[in-house]
């Protein structure tokens, strides 16, 4: 009995890894077929924005990312800015748009610093986005997020881009976000699903966050998880629009990639369940969103599925070559999937220059998983210090 269900059991894990490497090809596909763009107009008025920046013991680049805001091709916004535990008193800024918050006690959390802003509005803000302390922002930031808004959406997506490519560890952290960027947010939302939240550079509607977050109190890396999961329950598409975008700053050592990449894994680990529960929502709701939604949030990161899938496929070697060669397809699908997100989103040369270093980078992820456990511990937040001006990147 038992040795009739191995097979079994062993074709189910095969079956549940090797589906992450074809399903974004699939999901590519059914964009191709089924896309329809957002009819989208100019903003006849200014809704009213909070612009909530979250510093954690560090605030160094705050004064140039305080400036981009302030250029904002914009009127009807405040920054709120939420220094927990750092020293403010280098912080002076010449514009009644910008509130400096220390809070009395540390927070050590993204949510209780967005509420801590919240709970202080100087008016009562309609909509709201979160820009991280090393984020710059274009200065069409808020009028693009205003069509997706104004197209009945109350939440949005822009995109990440890369702030500096100074090193070969940012390059592939680039490469990384522009692969997300485009299945998980161009692709994901053209197929009727919804994109998935990047941490920032992501706004919403002040009611809907409050009745998402209000009632928890989330620690630790992956607010952006619970977050997207309770707009999913609610039934909301999470929109996303290449053309709101932040400049955020990649990760420029091992260092420094292998502290951040424990924190993101351990989210993951904690956070994964939550795609079973909306694949469930997806069936029984007969909503394409949740299920669609729902598969995605089930996929590890990247190079925990690709090792997993050479070593399924060096074990078919030997139990089944045929198997094997379908591993081997499966791959070079995955590869031709990714190298066409950057061939599609005007990548810069810099970071195909770097791809011949991805074993190095997958290397030093394998070091993340081992710190998995005591990520939060060893690192709350990650620590940038590459003072960038928007001038600067567009060079």
């Amino acid at each position: 009995m038992s040795q009739s269900i191995i097979p079994i059991v062993w074709a189910i894990i095969q079956l549940f890894i090797g589906y992450n490497l074809v399903f974004p090809l699939v999901l590519l596909l059914l964009y191709v077929l089924l896309n329809k763009s957002i009819v989208k107009a100019p903003s006849t008025t200014e809704a009213d924005y909070a612009i909530i920046v979250t510093a954690y013991e560090n605030t160094t680049l705050l004064p140039v990312v305080v400036a981009s805001l302030l250029k904002l091709k914009y009127s009807n916004y405040l920054v709120y800015i939420v220094a927990d535990k750092c020293d403010v008193s280098n912080l002076h800024f010449d514009s009644d748009k910008v509130i400096v918050l220390r809070p009395e006690e540390t927070l050590a959390s993204n949510t209780r610093s967005h509420f801590y802003a919240i709970n202080r509005f100087k008016r009562q803000h309609e909509r709201l986005t979160i820009i991280d302390s090393d984020n710059l922002v274009d200065e069409n930031y808020l009028l693009e997020l205003n069509k997706y808004f104004d197209a009945g959406f109350s939440a949005v997506q822009g995109e990440r881009k890369a702030k500096n490519l100074n090193t070969t560890y940012a390059c592939l952290d680039a490469a990384r976000d522009v692969y997300y960027h485009f299945y998980d947010g161009q692709v994901l939302f053209g197929v009727g699903s919804s994109a998935t939240l990047a941490g920032s550079g992501m706004a919403f509607t002040v009611q809907l966050y409050k009745d998402c977050l209000a009632h928890l109190d989330i620690t630790g890396a992956g607010f952006d998880k619970v977050l997207q999961k309770e707009i999913l329950l609610r039934q909301y598409r999470i929109a996303f629009t290449k053309d709101a975008i932040v400049y955020d700053e990649k990760t420029t050592d091992s260092d420094q990639l292998v502290k951040q990449r424990a924190r993101w894994i351990n989210t993951w680990f904690k956070y994964f369940k939550f795609g079973f529960v909306l694949v469930a929502k997806g069936i029984t709701n007969f909503n394409w969103n949740q299920f669609v939604f729902g598969l995605v949030l089930l996929r590890p990161p990247l190079f925990m599925f690709l090792l997993l899938s050479v070593a399924c496929m060096l074990v078919n070697l030997i139990l089944n070559p045929l198997v094997a060669l379908y591993w081997l397809i499966g791959l070079c699908l995955f590869v031709f999937g990714f190298i066409l997100s950057l061939l599609v989103s005007n990548t810069d040369k810099r970071i195909y220059q770097s791809l011949i270093n991805i074993p190095r980078f997958m290397f030093y992820q394998v070091l993340s998983l081992l710190k998995v456990t005591k990520a939060n511990q060893v690192s709350v937040a990650t620590t940038h210090a590459v003072d960038t001006s928007i001038e600067d990147i567009k060079k």
